[in-house]
């Protein structure tokens, strides 16, 4: 019953995005990578949400959430406020320069060589850490779901290789011979999907430790853990409440803001209105993603208490524990959808990357856009195949490895956010005063991880602590090049009418009202 519940939501996915873009374009750069400017808010805002939710952050997060309680929920909540700081700041400025990836922003403001260094780290960041990761935290629980070894009668580590293929295949071809609409519309079904799978977990656990009774069981949850409901994280804590105000929103920044994976699917959108529409949704929505990320994790502890030796296995274990199992296939279904999101949209977003700012610039600079698109699929088929063959040897990496790798990410999370406020910011500094804040950025931020795991022994200030200096730093240092040495002549930002960029009127009182929410959140679980 689990498996053909799981195979009819996973075919109907995949029969609905056919449909949906049979008649999609994809001849042009326009048409594959960016669905043809056709996006809508509704379709966006589910793209982003499951582009951003996969195992390992489900899984994870409730681990943490499990040892600490909802102090976690910033990497949640305080991505609403970087989706509506994007929605009114960044995204028009996008739209208005019709660009398709972030770093051809960076050609245009500053120069080629910036626009290649910032592209290179963005397909090292997707090729080395997260394609690999997604592939293999997914095939773990898959595997685990439906005892592939036991089914197949293989080992552990064979059902990882046989779940890592499965995924990476299917994920592929939605992502390199679909293209971004293909990509977005999977994720729009797979989001109310996730939606529904993922908030039924709490529902069920609450419903068990209140015996039947919803309002009983949020009551006994709280009174019984009143340590689990401090959204204030101590100086030990992994998320100590002081980097709320400042690397914290760094990273929520670069992250909904900047990475390419994320942002494409706005800049995809058919006018500014729907863009801003999909992203404040997504950002409304959520705020409610600790119900899903956090709120089982706490559950799993009530339950479980000390019982469990690893806190990963909180979710699963919570989920084996309260789902019936006439839904097991069905939530199966859902997370399978989450991993393939991740995995495609990463993998799309490299074909983006490359095609269009390497393959074009470097490689043919007369290619056609018939010929850009066919490049860019070639590259993702190898990209592709190159991930899955890796994925399953992160089994033999140590634990811990993935919040690690999370970590490194800010050797060029940080510096890329620099040039690109302060390139929209300012007029006069020059191309020299990018590569100078990238390099000083990666250096310094990689110098730190080196001291403070060897030397210091962790005794240096919070990494999120230290993002925040180094930001600050490195505009420093480009304002001050800028003064010295400016351009020749001043940037100006020029209008594409690749779409119409007419604001969506209520952008800002949305946006401001999403901002209350969040920090009354944090009020009332302070």
């Amino acid at each position: 019953m689990g498996i053909l519940s799981f195979l009819g939501f996973t075919l109907l996915v995949g029969i609905i995005s056919y449909l949906a873009t049979r008649k999609t374009d994809e001849s042009s750069s326009d048409g594959y990578f960016l669905g043809g400017r056709s996006l809508t808010g509704v379709v966006i805002a589910g793209s982003l949400l499951l582009t951003n939710l996969s195992t390992e952050q489900i899984v994870g997060l409730n681990g943490q959430a499990f040892t600490e309680g909802i102090l976690v929920m910033a990497w949640e909540t305080l991505a609403a406020i970087a989706m509506v700081v994007t929605a009114i700041f960044l995204l028009p400025r996008y739209l208005k320069g019709g660009i398709t990836t972030v770093p051809q922003f960076l050609e245009r403001r500053y120069d080629t060589t910036t626009k290649a260094i910032a592209s290179g780290l963005f397909l090292s960041g997707y090729v080395v850490v997260f394609l690999p990761i997604v592939l293999y935290s997914g095939s773990l629980a898959i595997s685990t779901m439906f005892d592939v070894p036991e089914v197949l009668g293989v080992s552990k580590n064979m059902s990882i290789w046989i779940c890592v293929f499965g995924i990476g295949i299917t994920g592929s071809i939605y992502a390199i011979f679909g293209g971004l609409k293909a990509v977005a519309v999977s994720d729009t079904i797979n989001a109310v999907g996730l939606l529904i799978g993922g908030v039924m977990i709490p529902i069920f656990g609450l419903l068990e430790i209140g015996d039947g009774n919803l309002g009983q069981g949020i009551t006994t949850l709280m009174d019984t853990n009143p340590e689990k409901f401090n959204s204030i994280g101590s100086s030990e804590a992994s998320v100590p409440f002081a980097t709320i105000f400042t690397g914290m929103m760094l990273v929520q920044l670069f992250y909904w803001g900047t990475n390419q994976a994320i942002i494409q699917r706005a800049l995809g959108a058919k006018n500014l209105k729907e863009g801003q529409k999909g992203l404040i949704l997504a950002s409304f929505i959520k705020i409610l993603g600790p119900l899903i990320v956090v709120l089982p994790g706490v559950i799993a502890f009530h339950m479980f208490g000390d019982t469990l030796s690893n806190a990963d296995e909180a979710y699963p274990t919570l989920v084996s524990k309260v789902l019936p199992l006439s839904l097991v296939g069905f939530f199966a279904a859902v997370l399978f959808g989450a991993i393939l999101s991740s995995f495609n949209s990463a993998l799309n977003s490299s074909v983006t990357l490359f095609g269009i700012d390497i393959y074009k610039e470097y490689i043919n600079k007369e290619a056609s856009e018939q010929q850009v698109v066919k490049a860019g699929k070639l590259f993702g088929v190898v990209l592709a195949l190159l991930s899955m063959f890796i994925a399953p040897f992160i089994a033999n990496a140590p634990d811990g490895l993935f919040g690690y790798l999370q970590q490194v990410n800010g050797c060029y999370s940080i510096p890329i956010l620099t040039i690109i406020v302060v390139g929209y910011l300012t007029k006069n500094v020059p191309a020299i005063a990018a590569k100078i804040a990238i390099g000083s950025g990666a250096v310094l931020y990689l110098l730190y991880m080196i001291l403070d795991s060897t030397i210091m022994k962790g005794q240096f200030p919070h990494f999120l602590h230290v993002m925040a200096i180094l930001f600050v730093l490195n505009v420093v240092i480009m304002l001050v090049i800028g003064k010295l040495h400016p351009r020749e002549v001043p940037y100006q930002q020029e209008y594409t009418r690749e779409v119409d960029i007419t604001p969506w009127k209520n952008v800002k009182i949305v946006g401001g009202l999403i901002c209350v929410i969040v920090i009354g959140i944090y009020i009332y679980f302070s």
